[in-house]
């Protein structure tokens, strides 16, 4: 999890942008007439059927080439990985890949003894301790293994098992080697460290948190020898990259060895959140961070270079209400739309599987904010817990938040080795639209971001006259307002008839929707 001093800077830049203009988005503002948000259930819906307008699909603006690698969440070792269930959660939500062994306690872990170290390293910033359950062979054979997941591998950087200075190198090796050589396991990504950029982050080396250091013991005792490690699974090592500290990734760039970078997302604090900025600065913020970085890893030289967002989420702890609400899973399914069209290497959701957080904890559960849930967290899946503290009623373990319902929703977008394509919106504010290629036709991922109208959206693809149907998935705030009475609904299907010139499809009011055509 991304620190609490990051979060200040991060929320204040990505505020900053708030007139930036959506590319797939019509209007100066996609949100600029939207009523205000109100409590669930208040309005009903009514149809707005503006003229002149309308999505126009070019498949001759071809994009960056798509992969189902955006579509993860991480796991932390500290959660109970053995319990049945899980991994089908992970297949259910079309996830295709997942992180280990966490955040911030990667630099307190030890993989060979499924521990922290002594003292100041067994507790620390959003640190909970390993379950004796969740080894490391343990979550490749219960989970990974069982939903068929890519995983990636963060390497402890900060401290050592006696917790008397930094991490012996030896022990990220070895776990390469025992990944690769001994059990096969062919963990092809690797990250060196944990948010080091950040003071939050455990760094027990003789100059914490410097880019120089960090540079240069990435390069002299981590890179090479963690890639001769695994002699026959190539390795990708990726350094950390911070969205707000340009003195570090100007360091660790010009510096450091790296086959990628590893990026963090966060647009808010979840002691005060806000639907519509989610909704439109906090999507298009994604993108603004990753052209910064891109320029950052240009100026040094390493133009090209893989981004992998490792960790994605709405707000920064405490959890708030918006956590387990729609408007949550619109900014999941745009931030999928927005990786594609950024070509984003991989990204995984933060988290899985954690606890709930009540109000007591302090996060935003304001009125202001649309929701029925008295709880909050990262997890885009139910524990399966009964915690009296969040008041949940009982949602079974796996149940699909909306977060992973939208990642859900997004699975039947994004095909591997497929090609976004250029999506424009006339006429329609509050619609968004992205668009790839899609096993020989065409997807195309709508949005409306209007609370209380429903929009008829007719979508033009260049070029081509007619189609023979298609499918279609949708998941909007008439479905997840059913979590009021604690039914947790999937997304809805149904069936695009055969067209010609154009097809028209009606967007319920806030709702994500898929359309596979040929």
């Amino acid at each position: 999890m991304a620190a609490t001093a990051q979060s200040r800077v991060l929320f204040t830049t990505i505020a900053s942008i708030a007139g930036m203009v959506c590319a797939a988005c019509s209007g100066s503002n996609p949100m600029s007439s939207a009523i205000p948000i109100s409590q669930a259930g208040q309005r009903s819906a009514q149809i707005h059927r503006p003229s002149q307008s309308g999505v126009v699909v070019d498949p001759s603006n071809i994009g960056p080439q798509v992969t189902t690698a955006v579509l993860g969440a991480d796991m932390d070792v500290w959660f109970d990985i053995t319990q049945p269930g899980l991994a089908a959660s992970f297949v259910q939500a079309g996830m295709a890949n997942t992180r280990w062994p966490g955040g911030h306690g990667a630099d307190h872990y030890h993989w060979r003894t499924n521990r922290y170290g002594p003292g100041k390293c067994a507790t620390g910033f959003n640190v909970g301790k390993p379950n004796p359950k969740s080894t490391f062979d343990n979550f490749m054979t219960d989970l990974v293994s069982h939903a068929h997941l890519d995983t990636a591998i963060t390497v402890n950087y900060g401290s050592n098992a006696q917790c008397t200075g930094g991490a012996d190198p030896a022990e990220a090796v070895a776990w390469v080697k025992y990944a690769n050589v001994t059990k096969h396991y062919n963990v092809t990504w690797w990250t060196v460290g944990n948010e080091q950029y950040t003071p939050d982050s455990l760094d027990l080396r003789s100059s914490p948190h410097d880019p120089t250091q960090y540079a240069q013991v990435l390069g002299a005792d981590y890179y090479h020898q963690m890639k001769a490690a695994s002699p026959h699974v190539p390795i990708n090592v990726c350094a950390d990259a911070a969205t707000d500290n340009k003195i570090w990734d100007q360091t660790v760039f010009k510096l450091a060895p790296f086959d990628c970078i590893e990026l963090h997302y966060y647009p808010q604090k979840g002691t005060s959140v806000n639907d519509i900025f989610l909704l439109t600065s906090g999507v298009r913020g994604l993108t603004a961070t990753i052209k910064l970085i891109e320029g950052e890893l240009a100026a040094a030289g390493r133009a090209g270079t893989p981004i992998y967002l490792a960790e994605i989420g709405s707000a920064l702890p405490p959890g708030d209400k918006q956590e387990t609400s729609i408007t949550q899973a619109l900014y999941a399914g745009q931030i999928v739309g927005e990786m594609m069209n950024d070509g984003v290497a991989r990204a995984n959701w933060h988290s899985g599987y954690v606890t709930c957080e009540p109000p007591s904890q302090g996060g935003d559960f304001s009125r202001t904010l649309y929701g029925w849930q008295d709880y909050g967290g990262s997890m885009v899946f139910s524990d399966g817990a009964i915690d009296d503290q969040c008041h949940r009623k009982n949602v079974p373990l796996g149940t699909l938040y909306p977060t992973a319902v939208a990642l859900q929703v997004a699975s039947h977008f994004v095909r591997n080795r497929e090609h976004a394509l250029g999506a424009s919106v006339a006429g329609m504010p509050k619609v968004c639209a992205y668009a790839t290629t899609y096993n020989g036709g065409y997807a195309v991922m709508l949005f409306n971001l209007s609370e209380m109208h429903s929009q008829n959206v007719p979508v033009r693809i260049v070029g081509k006259t007619s189609g023979t149907g298609g499918s279609v998935w949708t998941y909007d705030k008439a479905l997840y307002d059913y979590s009021k009475d604690g039914i947790w609904k999937g997304p809805s299907t149904s069936k695009l008839s055969s067209w010609r010139n154009s097809f028209t499809v009606t967007l319920p009011p806030w709702s994500m929707t898929v359309v596979q055509t040929h």
